[in-house]
């Protein structure tokens, strides 16, 4: 990789920044356990997969269809 390219260069500033980084690493690692914690976790708990539950294998286009013109009128 070319030492004056714009990538390499990006690459290298953000390289620097995190390696010279003290509270920053513990400031990411709180924010990557949020993260998991709510599109993992909470998603499996509090935000069950409502068209397996109450579409057919498959006629999931129908249901939806027929659901958003049931709430239009």
């Amino acid at each position: 990789m070319r030492k004056n390219g714009f990538w390499y260069r990006v690459f290298d500033l953000y390289y620097d920044g995190f390696r010279n980084m003290t509270l920053g690493k513990t400031l990411w690692a709180i924010i990557l356990i949020k993260l998991f914690i709510m599109f993992a976790i909470l998603k499996v708990f509090f935000f069950p997969n409502f068209l397996k539950t109450h579409a057919e294998k498959g006629g999931e286009a129908e249901f939806v269809s027929k659901e958003l013109i049931e709430r239009g009128n």
